[in-house]
Parts: C-alpha cells; structure tokens; sequence
C-alpha cells in the first residue's frame, strides 16, 4: 500500500476515532460537577439537556454540512476537501479544549458545531479510493482498507479517551482535556500525509453551486420515489432506535449507577467492538440464510428488548451486556438497510439515494439529542423508553408499508 493510500485511511482512522472518544468525555464534562464546565449547583435536569444540546449540535451541523461538503469536494478536488475537513476538526479539538479551561458551554457547543459542519471526510475519503483504483476489484480491496479503518478508529476512540482521561493509569498527567489533544496531533499528521503524500486523481471537477436549500432538496426527491420512502420510513425509526440509546448509554450509566470516564468508554469500547466483530461476521451469514425483511424486522424487535433489558437493569453489568445485541443488530440491520436504498434506484442515483441516508440519519441523530436531553430530565429512562417505542413502530412499518411488491423483490433473500 502506498502512502496515498494510507493517508485517506488515517483520515477515516481519525475521523471516526473522533466520533468514538467524544461520548464519554462529553458526558463526563457535563454530568460531574468536580468538572466545572458547569457551575457546581446546576440541576441534574439541566445537565442532561446540555448533554444533549451538545451531541445535537455536532450531528444537525453535520446534517447541513453534508451536501455541501461533499459538492464542494467535487469542485475543488478531494485533497483540498480533505484539508478543509481536517481543518474544521482541528478547530473544533481547539474550542472544545478552550471550554474545558473557560469552563464555556456555550464555546464546547460551538466546537462541536464546526466539528459537525465539516465532518464530511469519511466520504470525501472514500470517494478517493475509489478515484485510486486500478479496477474492480482494486476497488473491492480498497472499500476494505475503508472497513478496516472505520473499524480500528470505532475501537481507538473509547479507549484513548479512557486510557488518557484515567488518574489511575497516568497520574495528575491524566485529565478530560488530554483525549483532545491527541486527538489535534493525529488529525495534524493526517494534514501532513495528505498534504505532502496524497495524489488528487480527480480530473473532471464540477463547477461549485450550492444553494441553502440543496439539503432540503435532497429530502424532498423522497416523495418522487414511493419505494425509497416506503425504506426511508423504516430506516428513520431503526435509526432513531439506535441513535437513542448510543448517545445516552453513557449518561445513563453516570447517572443512575455513578459510573465514571474510564466505564462509560468501556461501554463505548465494548459496543465498538461488537460493531466490528458483527458487520465483519454475522452480516453475510445472516443475508445468505434470511430475507432483508426478516434482518430488519429482527434486528428492531432485538434492540426493543435491549432497551427494555437497560431500563429494567438494577446494577450496570445487565447494561454493558445489552449492549452487544444491540450493537451487533445495528450492525447487522444498517447494512441491510443500505442495500435495500441501494436497489431501488439505477446507477446515476446512486449518489443522491446515499446522501438520504446519511441525511436522514445525521438529521435524526441530531433531533435525537435534543429529545433525549429533555426526556432524562424529565427521567433518565425516558429515552430508552422512547427507543423501544421506535423499536414497536419500526416493526409495525415492516409488517405494513412493506407489503407490496417493489419491497419483497428488494427484501427477498
């Protein structure tokens, strides 16, 4: 492999690193009053709205990034994409480490906003590699690498802001502010091997047009097509599932059992490599031997009884072992899912019906924090319990919409 190539994978490396350290640290930051992000006497309720103010902000600027970003890419060539992502990401590390000093909510939410804005290299990467193949199956071998990466950095993530944020391992050299340091040191190495080892392929570029309302053009072409927004529908609740109970696993841990940093990143940890083990193994198992219908429909009624195993859990271990069905059915249901938009459209729509996806599931994951902050206020099970009615209604919508025949040609094993 050349150095072209590792370059855009430890660009994937460090963007979903990123996303993996971030949970923890942030909940840690807000939660605990020794923290002083937050001034020591604020209401339990009000933490957990923050919370969720902050996750909300990275994934809904996401969402409205996502179009633009990946135009952008088009027109000015995926290198200098790349550097503009990167750069945001540095800028994000930079505020977020300045709110933590300032004790600055409002300055952590900014950071994680512009983070959000340009968190569009996973795609702009991988668009690359595509760009660098020789052939098909160079591309095949190359989608891998991009597996491989996503992987690696879903595991890195917990445990550098685990291992860098634990006393107990590294002393009073240990602090909440170290995971985003080394965080700022390895996307400043990726800069550089983009920079000086990366090879634009790129030959045809577009002319840049973007408009404000490009994003919510996008969602709208749904409508045009029945198929797509029929799998849309049940996309939006399997996502809002796992949206939920990804993002407030780790408060919930902190707030009903006291578990700290180093135990929330386990649980980010452990659900990061049941993602691997599962999209790697059980994903072409389970596609060989059962219809796309039944994976999803099973992978939503396994996660309902996740959810309902957390909220019925009176220690933590019942949680951190929930935690692997549901994360190894995400993995099994999302790729599914993925396929399933896949086949509805021909080759020239291939890229419009991706960005649905990734629309859909930043704009749902970004609305999911907002709801979910307000709800553990009001209870720390009440996201979970939403969860698991987005579970109920995910099958409902399976057992219903999906029963004509566009679907079953598409969902049949």
């Amino acid at each position: 492999m050349n150095l072209s190539k590792f370059g855009l994978l430890f660009v994937v490396f460090v963007d979903v690193m990123g996303q993996g350290l971030i949970f923890p640290i942030i909940n840690s930051l807000v939660q605990d009053p020794a923290e002083g992000i937050l001034p020591p006497g604020t209401l339990s309720a009000t933490r957990h709205f923050d919370y969720g103010l902050v996750i909300g902000a990275f994934y809904l600027s996401w969402f409205l990034g996502s179009v633009y970003i990946s135009k952008l890419s088009d027109s000015i060539g995926r290198k200098n994409g790349i550097l503009i992502c990167l750069a945001g990401a540095l800028a994000g590390y930079i505020l977020t480490i300045l709110s933590i000093a300032w004790g600055s909510l409002w300055l952590m939410v900014l950071g994680r906003a512009i983070t959000g804005f340009t968190a569009g290299n996973q795609p702009i990467a991988q668009a690359a590699m595509v760009d660098l193949s020789r052939d098909d199956a160079d591309k095949t071998r190359n989608m891998g690498y991009i597996v491989t990466a996503l992987s690696l950095g879903l595991i890195a993530g917990p445990v550098v802001a685990g291992a860098l944020s634990d006393k107990s391992l590294l002393g009073d050299f240990a602090s909440l502010s170290l995971p985003f340091y080394f965080a700022m040191g390895t996307v400043i190495i990726a800069a550089i091997l983009i920079t000086f080892f990366f090879e634009d392929k790129l030959q045809d570029r577009a002319p840049l047009q973007v408009s404000p309302l490009d994003i919510f053009r996008l969602l709208w072409k749904i409508v045009q097509h029945p198929t797509v927004l029929r799998i849309a529908a049940v996309y939006f609740c399997f996502m809002f599932v796992w949206n939920t109970c990804y993002e407030f696993i780790d408060p919930y841990l902190t707030s009903k059992f006291g578990i700290g940093t180093f135990g929330t990143s386990a649980a980010m940890l452990l659900i990061g490599v049941t993602l691997v083990i599962a999209s790697s193994v059980l994903v072409s198992i389970l596609n060989k031997h059962l219809s796309k219908q039944a994976i999803v429909a099973g992978g939503s009624a396994v996660m309902a009884i996740s959810a309902l195993v957390i909220v019925m859990s009176p220690s933590a271990a019942p949680v951190y072992l929930a935690a692997v069905p549901l994360a190894a059915s995400f993995a099994v249901g999302y790729p599914t899912l993925l396929a399933m938009f896949s086949a509805t459209v021909g080759a020239d729509e291939q890229g419009w019906v991706m960005g649905v996806t990734t629309a859909l599931w930043t704009l749902g994951a970004g609305l999911t924090a907002l709801l979910g902050g307000d709800l553990m206020a009001a209870g720390i099970a009440y996201p979970f319990v939403t969860a698991i009615c987005g579970a109920l209604l995910s099958l409902a919508l399976v057992a219903t919409i999906w029963r004509v025949p566009q679907i079953r040609q598409i969902a049949k094993a």
